[in-house]
């Protein structure tokens, strides 16, 4: 079991769109056994992406609403009802803010071995497919928030009010 450190806000490759896998070896079968590894690490935890790990790969696992899995290279399609619920980061820990999301989310991909695969949600699960594609083109939940709600995430980011003690790699 490899559980991998999250990279915290502020490191620059959570702000970097990742690069699309083009090989499907035993590299990429490793990658998607640490992200499974870390995201199962610890309870509590949706979902987990490359670049929170300090890896530039389309990759992504996820667990929520019974639903576990992975996906590589995804692109999102979103519906045009919307949810809102308060939402929160690895990559910012400790800090939740309500965030609007599309209600239902489906996301196409590949696989570990390359075998085309859709994933369709509602609800948390398509919260959690959201931010995790999100998360490989370098956007940030604090990223779609508005109006107060982002300034005051933001004024609390930059003072360093985020749970810290896991500020590693």
């Amino acid at each position: 079991m490899t559980v991998r450190p999250i990279r915290i806000i502020g490191d620059p490759v959570l702000r970097t769109a990742c690069t699309p896998v083009t090989r499907f070896d035993a590299t990429l079968q490793q990658l998607v056994d640490d992200l499974m590894d870390t995201l199962t690490g610890e309870p509590g935890r949706a979902g987990v992406a490359a670049p929170q790990i300090g890896v530039d790969a389309q990759v992504f696992v996820y667990d929520a609403d019974g639903h576990r899995g992975h996906l590589i290279n995804p692109t999102i399609e979103l519906s045009d009802e919307t949810q809102d619920d308060d939402e929160g980061c690895l990559s910012i820990p400790g800090l939740y803010f309500p965030t609007r999301r599309a209600l239902h989310a489906t996301v196409h991909g590949v696989d570990r071995h390359g075998d085309p695969l859709t994933i369709s949600g509602s609800g948390f699960l398509a919260r959690a497919l959201q931010h995790e594609t999100d998360h490989l083109a370098g956007r940030l939940y604090v990223d779609t928030l508005r109006g107060d709600i982002r300034r005051k995430a933001l004024r609390e980011i930059r003072a360093g009010r985020f749970d810290s003690p896991r500020r590693r790699g």
